[in-house]
């Protein structure tokens, strides 16, 4: 499993005594961060196929150990949304399978966060599981309604979108779950790596003629965005849709394949062109959920939309279709060990969650 960064922050023990480290689990990632006395000073995102079991995880957390090696002196702020992996038989099982591995490491305690009640400890967590499930959105929205007051954390990650009200310094979600954040719109399952082509438009063009969709899992919007250019290869870490290549040429053969085409069909730009009519449709899909809770909302129109995940580049399209400001979530919500380091700021866009429920347990706990 390929890390975000090649690079690894080895920390001496000693300098491990004020440390927390934020766990996202989800379904086909883990996120983690490195907080020292308040302070971000690592963040990763490894591949976790957790549909494939559990040894999955485990093995992450061996990276994680080895990445880190005075990891047994830190506490742990854990957040989850991979008890929706089709692996568990229920939600309420798959919570208390995850809390219970990562209760497992070692340090100086874990605490899995429970939204607008803090964290609990590991023995009340398969009695609050509902608290527990699918919180991550919350830990992100809580530490950027701090920072910013007013707007609209837009988290585009490989898998899904978050789109999250802030007003007066807290979350404004009207859904807590997952199934009632979809009834509102504030859970949109389009994400920037993973999400299958088919699930965007019915008919699109290619080259000026409307064509059917074939629905196939032929490609997804990871092809659309290395085509283009604007997806992070450190982002782009799940095999593709045939498991082959993911050179220009074999991503222009797969999206050629979504209206029963081969890629020498079209030159160069016109495969370009088919890519942006891909992302026109995602930012609509989107842009139609975004404008339906800042409606709802009534957020005022210098409102910011604040931007997290490996999607960012898409968020800040939002904004100015719209004409709103663009905030990144690391700039106005995150204490950098190093604020001139770029990639560092990267890794707390992508790792948003992890990060932010790291600094709300070093918060919490002193």
């Amino acid at each position: 499993m390929a890390s975000q960064s090649d690079s690894v922050r080895a920390e001496p023990v000693e300098a491990l005594r004020d440390t927390v480290i934020g766990w996202d689990i989800g379904g086909a990632h883990v996120k983690a961060s490195l907080l020292v006395g308040g302070r971000l000073r690592d963040a990763v995102q490894w591949a976790c196929p957790l549909w494939e079991g559990l040894d999955r995880l485990d093995a992450v957390l061996a990276q994680a150990r080895s990445r880190w090696p005075g990891m047994a002196q830190a506490r742990h702020a854990v957040t989850m949304t991979g008890e929706m992996a089709d692996l568990f038989a229920s939600r309420a099982e798959g919570v208390a399978c995850i809390a219970e591995r990562l209760a497992q490491q070692p340090g100086a305690g874990v605490g899995f966060w429970a939204g607008e009640d803090g964290f609990i400890e590991s023995d009340d967590v398969s009695a609050r599981w509902e608290d527990v499930a699918s919180a991550n959105w919350l830990a992100t929205a809580t530490l950027a309604a701090r920072s910013v007051g007013h707007g609209l954390l837009v988290d585009i990650g490989s898998t899904t979108c978050d789109l999250i009200p802030l007003l007066g310094r807290r979350p404004a979600a009207r859904g807590r779950s997952d199934a009632q954040r979809l009834v509102h719109g504030e859970l949109v399952y389009q994400g920037v790596v993973r999400t299958p082509l088919c699930a965007l438009a019915r008919r699109i063009d290619f080259e000026g003629v409307p064509h059917n969709v074939m629905n196939e899992f032929f490609a997804t919007t990871a092809d659309v965005y290395r085509l283009l250019g604007e997806l992070d290869p450190a982002h782009d870490q799940h095999p593709a849709a045939d498991h082959g290549p993911k050179d220009a040429l074999s991503t222009r053969r797969r999206l050629a394949r979504m209206v029963g085409r081969d890629a020498d069909e079209g030159g160069e730009e016109a495969w370009a062109d088919f890519a942006r009519a891909w992302r026109a449709e995602q930012l609509l899909e989107i842009g139609r959920n975004l404008d339906k809770v800042l409606r709802e909302a009534g957020l005022p129109l210098d409102a910011p939309l604040v931007s997290a995940g490996c999607g960012c580049f898409l968020v800040e399209k939002l904004a100015a279709l719209r004409g709103r400001p663009c905030e990144h979530f690391a700039a106005r919500a995150v204490r950098l060990d190093g604020a001139s380091d770029a990639g560092l700021v990267r890794q707390a866009q992508v790792c948003a969650p992890a990060v932010a429920v790291g600094l709300l347990l070093a918060q919490e706990r002193g």
